[in-house]
Parts: C-alpha cells; structure tokens; sequence
C-alpha cells in the first residue's frame, strides 16, 4: 500500500517523510520540480510485540506501509490541470497524507505569502477536484462518442453515462468522490480510474515545538486531521533508541506522535492485521476490512487460498487472556471458521488446506 506525503512548498513534506520513515532526506529543496522518495516502514502494533514475547519466535514481522514524499505541487490552479508526470505518480497512489504548514518562518517565506492552514488545505482540494473534473468531462465525451456511434450494448453504456454525470455534478459543487456514496457496481466500473479525490486523506497540521492546533473544518469522509510537531519528532526519530526514549520522557511522550500517524494511515486505507503465531516467525499480514477467511489465507500464499479448508481462530484478547496456545486449546477457545468467515481485526489463524 503507498500513500504519498503531498503539500505546498516549504510545507515541510520531507521533514514529515523524514520523522515516518527515520529517514535522512534533505530538506528545503528547490520547489516546482517533480521529484520522489520513497521508504517501506513497519506499521507500529504492540501487539506484535506481546505475541514474540509469548512464542519467542526467531523472526518478527510486522506489518508495512510505503510512503512516498511528492514534491512538484505548486497550489497555482491551472485550467489544465497538474502536470502529466506529477499526476502520473499521484494516481498510482492508494491514499494520501497532506501536509499543512502552521509554523512561521522568516527564513522560509510562504509560497502564498502568509501562513494560513485552511486557505492551504482548500487550495490543495480545488487543485485535486480540478483535475478529477478534467478526467470525468474527458470520459463523457467519450461516452458520449459511443452514444452516437452505437457501439456498445445500450444498458451498460446508460449506467456508465449516468455514474459519470453523477461524479460530474459532485465535482461542479466542489464535493470530492470520496464523500459519495457509491454501489459495488459503481466500485467496479471505477476501478480503473486513479481519481485523487476518491483516495482517502489524511491532515496533517505540521506544528513548530509547542504550538497550539489551529481549528480545521475538513468534514469529509475517509479523511482525518492530525497536529505532528513535525521538526521535533524528526529529530526524535533520527535519534539512537535510548536517546530518543530520554528525549521523549523529557517531552512528556510515551511514544512518537509519528506512530500515531503510521497507524492512521493504515486504517484510513481501509486495512486490518492478522496474525500467525509460532516458534519460527510472528507475523502480522495485512487484510481490507471485510475479508473472508480464503482472502487472508490468499495473503499468506496463493496455495493456501486455493486449497483452503477451513481456519483455526483465537482473537488476540481472548490469546493474551489464556496465556498461551495450549490453555487456549485446554479450554476450548480455538474456533474453526469456514469459508464464509469474514476476518476480524487482531484475529490469530491457522490455515488448514490441501495441496
């Protein structure tokens, strides 16, 4: 899953790609220019921690997200839109996290003359609907072409018609797709399109050290605002682990508010963990809500989705409680779940298949 950091210049996305990733990218770079980061973290979950605790396994592997520092966006709307390359890389991401500027500094002017979060995080959506508006008004006119043409079956080509026009209005009233509504029919036929207003947001308001929030209204769906002092939990990620943990108890912070970030970003894409156990590896795979048992077993190997029988189930709190596998099984506790099994977060599985 890649979710790239985007933002104005001089918002401070590298400082942020940076503090996520421990990363020592240089930052302050020429702006205007479409260039890339890229960094795979492990996904913070304490209890991935519990679990190689309790089974001392000779490998631990937690879950993963790439993320993807986007420089090359101005917030000068243009009537054609973002530039190819730029939209090119944009499109291919899964979600995004935005970074707004909130600190003042002399020796980084603004590129809109004044610090002014809402302002930005607007002229960062108008950016994104126009050119989502430019694709759908692109598609109508295609399928428009093949209304005249008499090219396709009627009834497919009405309902593309009308989910297009539907996408059309939305984006005429400002409205990013993400907050419509849309049937797995809908899902399906859009598939295909890399709309940057459909990818879940996140926000995040980048402080300097001790600064106040500013009030947001960003009252759209799979979205979430969130305050990182950005600067300081840079240096806390680069830091040695002993240093950052004094560092960090002198802040008063139990972890960095950057783990925070990682796990909304997980969730906001729609994903879940599940895990398997043993004395060889602990592992947390990755899952979008809703998947069935197969699904995740998929996950773990084509084969085991192929030839699945059924899985062995404990949760996580119901393990942690026990104190172990076999008390587990003593008790009772280990369930097995069919095909239809829809996986839930933190759940514990064995795969049972045929090769």
């Amino acid at each position: 899953m890649r979710l790239g950091i985007i933002g104005l210049p001089q918002s401070g996305k590298t400082t942020i790609f940076n503090a996520l990733t421990r990363g020592h990218q240089p930052t302050g770079l020429s702006a205007g220019k479409v260039a890339m980061h890229t960094a795979v973290v492990d996904v913070p979950d304490p209890r991935v921690d519990r679990l190689a605790a309790m089974f001392n396994p000779k490998k631990v592997i937690y879950a993963k997200v790439t993320y993807v520092d986007i420089a090359g966006i101005e917030g000068t709307r243009s009537q054609s839109g973002l530039p190819g390359p730029l939209l090119n890389q944009l499109t291919q991401m899964d979600g995004f996290i935005q970074v707004v500027r909130c600190f003042e500094d002399d020796a980084l002017p603004h590129p809109l003359g004044s610090v002014n979060p809402q302002r930005d995080i607007d002229v960062m959506e108008s950016e994104f609907i126009l050119n989502d508006l430019i694709a759908v008004e692109r598609k109508l006119e295609r399928l428009n072409e093949e209304r005249r043409k008499g090219a396709r079956d009627k009834g497919s080509l009405e309902r593309e018609v009308a989910l297009f026009e539907r996408l059309h209005q939305a984006l005429s009233a400002e409205t990013p797709l993400r907050d419509l509504e849309l049937s797995p029919e809908d899902e399906h036929m859009l598939a295909g399109f890399g709309f940057l207003t459909r990818k879940p947001m996140l926000i995040v308001l980048n402080l300097a050290e001790g600064q106040t929030p500013p009030t947001i209204s960003y009252p759209h769906q799979r979205s979430q605002v969130v305050p990182l002092q950005g600067k300081l939990e840079m240096e806390i990620a680069q830091l040695p682990p002993e240093e950052a943990t004094e560092f960090m108890q002198a802040y008063g912070l139990s972890e960095p508010s950057l783990n925070r970030v990682i796990r909304l970003s997980y969730e906001l894409l729609g994903l879940q963990s599940f895990f398997t156990v043993g004395p060889d590896e602990v592992r947390a795979w990755t899952v979008h809500r809703g998947a069935t048992a197969p699904e995740a077993a998929g996950e773990i190997h084509t084969d085991m989705q192929k030839g699945f029988i059924r899985a062995e189930v404990i949760s996580y709190e119901d393990l942690m409680a026990l104190g172990g596998m076999s008390e587990a099984r003593a008790r009772g506790k280990l369930r097995l779940e069919g095909k239809e099994y829809v996986v839930q977060d933190g759940d514990i599985l064995t795969i049972r298949f045929s090769a």
